[in-house]
């Protein structure tokens, strides 16, 4: 009897052991899926704490495939946070690459004989696979134009403005932000210095429908004036998100009607660029100075989350920050940092760094005041746009 007690005794302790030890993992397991990024993110008002690739925890499995991040990322990167490589606009380089989330470059536009007999690409600051996910629309800037490349031959198919000519009649640019293709083959534009949005038919070389003033005098009064717009970003719901960098003003636009529905001040923003639709009701922007920040807010201009972080991670002028569609993440250009990063909001932390922190190069692993980012099919920005984007 006494022996029998034992050994229940010996069971029971067994199994409460068993138990307590699958508790914690699947109590982690439930906390991983239940937060909501939006909840988590209204209570981070505050400046962020300083911090580096890999401080946030995660999943044994997130953990295992960390081990796996290669020698061009920074340390503790963890190759988990992306559903697959990232196409990045490294401006002061001249070119575009893809790279694995493992940090290995996949492919590099353009590369010697891509380019035909005096053709130039030079200092792209945006690049977004187009609908179709065969195409790249980049902008170039500086270089007063906007190229279509198809991806698999590498070839520039199509040019829109007269290269390094600033102008505002057809076929020319002045300083061109974030083109996008639409799904019937238009291209839209922010044309930053001309004070308008541009909307482009398919391969053509002169403005089918022009928003705004035309002249050199930007400031806010929308639809017919622009404070230098630089992003027309699509929504869910149909309209479009545009930034205006004079006066800090991001608005709602219908391209078919060219009204607004609505404008309002990202908090606590000096110049927001490239702002852009997290889910319905909540928007992101980046905060283009020196330190920077992201900020998520409402149409009512209202805080929902700020990562503002100090110390040796501050942001120099981050141009662009997007979502990532399977986990809620950020994916940034930390431009004059030299660096694409990933934040994870539920931390406030550096979970992913593709290039080194104020070190420019064009060595792998190295970046040169990247400018502009997409992440690759099926997660590509217009590719999980385009069943609800507006046509002009």
């Amino acid at each position: 009897m006494a022996y029998r007690r034992t050994l229940v005794a010996v069971v029971f302790v067994l199994a409460v052991a068993i138990v307590a030890l699958m508790l914690p993992a699947a109590a982690s397991h439930t906390a991983v899926h239940s937060k909501s990024p939006s909840s988590i993110r209204k209570v981070k008002h505050a400046a962020s704490k300083d911090s580096s690739p890999g401080s946030s925890s995660g999943s044994s499995s997130s953990q295992a495939q960390a081990l796996q991040a290669g020698p061009n990322l920074a340390p503790g990167s963890n190759p988990a946070v992306l559903p697959g490589p990232v196409l990045i606009a490294d401006k002061h380089n001249n070119r575009l690459i893809e790279v694995s989330p493992q940090g290995k470059i996949l492919w590099t536009f353009p590369q010697p004989g891509d380019l035909a007999p005096g053709q130039k690409f030079l200092i792209p600051d945006d690049a977004f696979f187009t609908p179709g996910g065969h195409y790249i629309i980049a902008t170039e800037e500086d270089y007063q134009v906007i190229d279509i490349i198809d991806v698999a031959t590498k070839r520039i198919v199509w040019r829109y403005g007269t290269p390094g000519v600033p102008g505002s009649g057809p076929n020319q640019l002045h300083r061109p932000d974030d083109a996008m293709e639409l799904p019937n083959g238009d291209v839209v534009t922010a044309d930053i210095k001309n004070c308008n949005i541009l909307i482009i038919g398919p391969r053509a070389h002169a403005p089918l429908k022009t928003i705004g003033i035309t002249d050199p005098y930007c400031y806010h009064q929308p639809p017919q004036r622009w404070g230098s717009p630089n992003g027309v970003f699509p929504m869910t719901n149909g309209n479009y998100l545009v930034s205006e960098i004079n006066g800090d003003w991001v608005d709602s636009l219908n391209l078919a009607s060219g009204q607004v529905q609505w404008s309002t001040h990202p908090p606590g923003v000096a110049y927001p660029s490239d702002s852009n639709e997290v889910s319905p009701g909540v928007y992101l922007t980046a905060d283009y100075s020196d330190p920077g920040q992201v900020v998520e807010f409402n149409r009512q201009g209202q805080l929902l989350w700020r990562y503002r972080p100090t110390g040796r991670n501050a942001l120099n002028t981050p141009s662009l920050c997007l979502p990532i569609p399977t986990n809620g993440y950020i994916i940034c250009n930390d431009d004059h940092n030299d660096r694409v990063i990933v934040i994870d909001p539920h931390t406030n932390k550096i979970v992913w760094q593709y290039g080194h922190t104020g070190v420019p190069g064009s060595a792998p692993g190295y970046l040169n005041v990247p400018d502009g980012l997409d992440l690759a099919p099926p997660y590509s920005f217009l590719m999980l746009h385009k069943a609800t984007m507006g046509l002009p």
